[in-house]
């Protein structure tokens, strides 16, 4: 029963999606928590993954942490840019597992003027983002999560709010180590508007397919995003050529690869599409949309470092650490 009613909430909540603006706000909550999935093009949701960070992902992937783990994550941003985040995960008996969250990003200082130009000071703009999620083991294949996050962002004497939830599945077969993952992320509204503009909340229905390679020590993950938005007006082009459909279905894919060099050591690499296209546009070439990164396991610690492209003027790196009391 459980199952069933958790099964058509998620997939209730999908129609809430369609036709909603273009236009959206809380770029934070759209930048990947996961060294892991940085370095696999900046979105995954079917990686089964020790790191609490996946929680941010997919609530559904929760029951994979290791109970009472402790995970802190930083990343260099463009320019002035840092970003930060915590996690911690616990597990209630053996079917019920629990997180908590906070993520904060800072902009750097700049400098504030009036209409005619006068230099009034200096502000720092940050976006600040807390909540909780909780995943369910279902059955011994499936599994469900839900995430609770408040969004907050503030721009010199302007701020705002929103309330957001995510809402994930994951079915792994570890047989033939198959992982297939739904998710839609970051659905929600403004609760508070900058002097009254309100704005969407950067929202995404994603799916998530990973797979280990029998005879070699591989696994590929490929990840479709944005699966509502398939209007043109969504993506930047280049100026180069045209749109097509084709290249348009590429905007919502990421693929990514995992060399398990022994029990401890991974090495992983990633594309981006859409990021490849939209920094292209501005100016690089289509490596931009390429991310590396590499993780080491020990008994009761994980450390990820990964490196990526989200900005014209700078490569971000960003590491996570895990560790399990």
């Amino acid at each position: 029963m459980k199952k069933t009613l958790i099964t058509l909430l998620f997939f209730m909540t999908l129609s809430t999606l369609w036709g909603q603006e273009s236009t959206s706000a809380y770029g934070i909550l759209k930048l990947p928590v996961s060294a892991h999935a940085t370095a696999l093009g900046g979105e995954n949701l079917s990686g089964l993954d020790a790191d609490p960070g996946t929680v941010l992902h997919n609530p559904a992937l929760l029951g994979n942490v290791t109970h009472n783990t402790l995970g802190l994550s930083f990343m260099s941003y463009a320019d002035e840019g840092k970003w930060m985040g915590a996690q911690y995960v616990r597990a209630f008996g053996e079917r019920h597992t629990g997180a908590v969250f906070a993520q904060y990003m800072g902009y750097g200082d700049m400098i504030e003027t009036d209409a005619e130009g006068h230099t009034l000071g200096m502000f720092s703009p940050k976006d600040i983002v807390a909540g909780v999620g909780y995943g369910y083991l279902l059955t011994d294949r499936w599994s469900g999560g839900a995430n609770l996050k408040a969004a907050y962002s503030s721009i010199g004497m302007y701020d705002a709010a929103a309330l957001v939830i995510d809402l994930g599945l994951n079915y792994y077969d570890e047989d033939n180590d198959i992982s297939l993952s739904f998710a839609a992320r970051n659905l929600g509204a403004q609760i508070k508007s900058y002097a009254g503009r309100t704005e969407t909340v950067a929202h995404s229905l994603q799916i998530g397919y990973s797979k280990g390679l029998e005879h070699m020590p591989l696994r590929i993950h490929l990840t479709l995003t944005d699966l509502t938005r398939w209007n043109k007006r969504h993506y930047y082009l280049s100026g180069d050529r045209p749109m097509g459909f084709g290249r348009l279905a590429l905007n919502h894919l990421v693929v990514g690869a995992d060399w398990l060099l022994s029990n401890a050591v991974t090495l992983s690499a990633g594309y981006n599409f859409r990021r490849g296209y939209e920094l292209k546009a501005a100016g690089l070439s289509h490596a931009a949309g390429l991310s590396l990164g590499a993780g080491l396991t020990l008994s009761k610690m994980k450390f990820n470092l990964a490196w990526a492209q989200y900005h014209k003027s700078q490569s971000a790196l960003i590491g996570t650490l895990a560790y399990t009391f």
